[in-house]
């Protein structure tokens, strides 16, 4: 067991995961990010992919442009049921609504500009922090704007990534989202969280379903110890 794999997951160890992710990258290929946009772009999608899919999130992004082509200054002196019947289509939209421009808000307090092209001159850990500050802003999000925008090693817990990492048991079975975040931080070998988490994205969506995962079509199958319950 590795020093920082908690006691109710033996199976948390570098060279397993290794192993779990040549097996996936042998199984989908390149495992790269799906885009690199903007930081302050990628944290206000990701905060409108918040409990819904990402097509969903894509749809309320693109039309919350539309609505305001002058960007992200008008974005947050408009009328705060303007930006919620923009973002409609993303779900939440009374709740996400000022949460964006909150954002928008304090973005412009800190940096005298709706711009957070500052972050690409941080470390990591001064970058998630920055990110974990701003209001509303947990620790995936910020992992996913380290990732996707600033192409740093981060890999972001989303819901595919919390229930497959449980499943293979790289995390204890009742981990948090957040706690998971710190495990598999630690677990990971740097270089890896990036791709790895693209990896069990996939994996999550197209085969280790909720509530039932497809053990036998899945490459992990021999390696996972929760594969027998299915098998």
């Amino acid at each position: 067991m590795s020093p920082s794999a908690p006691a109710d997951a033996p199976n948390a160890t570098p060279r397993r995961v290794r192993a779990i992710h040549a097996r996936l990258l042998k199984r989908y290929g390149e495992l790269a990010p799906p885009r690199s946009v903007d930081p302050l772009d990628e944290l206000i999608l990701t905060v409108l992919s918040q409990h819904t899919s990402d097509l969903n999130a894509g749809r309320a992004f693109a039309e919350l442009q539309r609505v305001f082509p002058k960007g992200w200054e008008q974005v947050a002196g408009a009328p705060t049921q303007k930006v919620a019947d923009a973002i409609r289509s993303g779900g939440l939209a009374n709740t996400k609504a000022p949460r964006i421009q909150e954002i928008l808000r304090e973005v412009r307090r800190r940096e005298g500009a709706y711009d957070l092209s500052s972050l690409t001159d941080m470390t990591d850990r001064e970058a998630r922090d920055y990110l974990t500050s701003l209001p509303g802003i947990g620790p995936k999000t910020a992992a996913v704007v380290l990732s996707f925008a600033l192409g740093r090693d981060a890999l972001p817990v989303d819901t595919h990534v919390h229930r497959v990492s449980r499943r293979l048991g790289l995390i204890p079975p009742k981990t948090s989202a957040e706690r998971a975040d710190r495990l598999l931080h630690a677990l990971v070998p740097d270089g890896m969280r990036t791709s790895l988490h693209v990896a069990l994205i996939r994996l999550g969506r197209e085969i280790c379903k909720a509530p039932v995962p497809r053990c036998r079509q899945c490459p992990l199958n021999d390696l996972c110890p929760t594969a027998p319950r299915y098998l």
